[in-house]
């Protein structure tokens, strides 16, 4: 696995769970577009596995 891990906000959680919307915010993902960088661990992992259908993923 790589260090750290890159992904971007590409579709709006407006329509999603509480649950959905709640990890966004916890990921640092608040606006369409926005990329975040963060250390690659299986939290961060899980957090985007549940919001995969709303990322885009790049291994850094």
């Amino acid at each position: 696995m790589a260090e750290t891990i890159t992904f971007t906000l590409v579709k709006s959680g407006i329509g999603s769970t509480e649950k959905i919307r709640a990890t966004l915010t916890g990921l640092g993902l608040t606006k369409l577009n926005k990329t975040i960088t963060r250390k690659d661990t299986p939290e961060i992992r899980g957090m985007l596995n549940k919001v995969g259908h709303l990322v885009r993923i790049e291994e850094a």
